[in-house]
């Protein structure tokens, strides 16, 4: 055979291959965005409250791919620390996907990706965002007859339709000049009567992106201008009587970008302050664990396909209540795997969970259990 015979065969199997390539690739992320919960069309019903309102009102601050190492440089971000200093903080875990959209499904929620039903991937656009199917800490202070305000990027808006949220600014900007509006649209919220209000500051992540990652010194300048929208945030406030929880959804690699397992991806600060809280150093926490947090300061349901266990050794509380809480969340996670064992076809079991057990760990460990029986 000639020679260029050979070149031609070759070329045409590069094309083959090449297609392949892209069939399957496109095949697998129309896969991962059609990922739906098991418990999608049958989510867990919501419990009774945890407790009773412990503070005038929270304010979540989530300030988006700040990264763990960015937030404890006190030259770049002095006021974070200042609350860091006064409040409780630790080191935050999450899971892969490190995607915005899993993880703030994942921080309202209280559960991991693979079953609160959010999207796997960031939506490609505002027409394509997944409303959540699951309990929320939104809705669950709906439920409870609290006010809700939310100032953030556009996906919000979608998200929580169905969660009752009753003042909202979006934006579908992601830079200093949409942090800033973000922060006008919320500063009035803060001396009026709302009792969860969350306000999501991007620049760094579009630092991140847009502007040569964290090691660029536009990354750190960002940084500062958030903190700086911070310290005006909490300025008016009334920590003494209100409370600031401020953490990241996901971590950014150091060229930019995040949506994969690389291990500075999935820490996260957390800082927590004001009332009710103990101020101090503790052990590491888990994404989940937010949202049971914010139920219990707030007196509401745990979201109720919460998978965390709240952080009451952070906050300033009885015996009585931290019994009540515990009991609280040993109800909330039978009725979770109630639900699930038939979502994914699995026979009923039964668990007993002594008194010196914590029911999280105790029925999180029979669900991994089923879970992976049954693949």
């Amino acid at each position: 055979m000639k020679p260029y015979l050979w070149l031609i065969l070759g070329i045409l199997a590069c094309l083959a291959i090449a297609a392949g390539a892209y069939l399957w690739t496109t095949g697998l992320m129309d896969s991962l965005f059609a990922y739906r919960s098991p418990l999608h069309n049958n989510p867990p019903t919501p419990g009774e409250a945890a407790g009773q309102l412990m503070t005038r009102k929270v304010v979540f601050v989530l300030i988006d791919a700040l990264r763990e190492d960015t937030s404890r440089k006190t030259d770049v971000m002095p006021f974070l620390n200042e609350l860091r200093a006064q409040g409780a903080w630790a080191t935050m875990h999450s899971r892969t996907p490190s995607f915005s959209d899993p993880a703030w499904t994942t921080l309202l929620s209280g559960a991991w990706p693979d079953i609160n039903d959010g999207q796997p991937l960031n939506p490609p656009d505002l027409s394509h965002v997944r409303t959540f199917t699951q309990d929320d800490i939104f809705a669950a202070a709906d439920r409870t007859g609290l006010r809700t305000a939310v100032s953030g990027y556009a996906w919000f808006e979608g998200m929580l339709v169905n969660s009752g949220v009753d003042a909202g600014f979006y934006t579908p900007g992601e830079d200093n000049a949409a942090d800033r509006q973000v922060v006008d649209a919320a500063l009035p919220w803060l001396t009026e009567d709302y009792q969860l209000i969350l306000i999501h500051i991007d620049q760094v992540d579009y630092a991140g992106h847009h502007e040569g990652g964290p090691l660029d010194p536009r990354w750190d300048a960002a940084a500062t201008r958030s903190d700086e929208l911070l310290r005006e945030i909490v300025t008016h406030l009334d920590l003494g009587q209100d409370t600031v929880i401020i953490l990241s959804d996901h971590g950014q690699i150091d060229r930019g970008g995040h949506g994969g397992q690389d291990a500075v991806t999935l820490v996260e600060p957390f800082v927590m302050v004001g009332a009710g809280v103990k101020p101090g150093s503790y052990p590491d926490i888990q994404m989940v664990d937010v949202a049971p947090t914010v139920a219990v300061l707030l007196g509401t349901n745990l979201p109720a396909t919460n998978q965390g266990r709240g952080l009451t050794e952070m906050l300033t509380l009885s015996e009585a209540q931290r019994q009540s809480i515990r009991q609280a969340l040993a109800v909330q996670q039978a009725l979770l795997l109630d639900a699930y064992l038939p979502a994914i076809a699995a026979p009923p079991i039964d668990l007993i969970v002594t008194p010196d057990e914590d029911p999280v760990a105790a029925y999180q460990a029979a669900m991994q259990k089923v879970k992976m029986a049954r693949l």
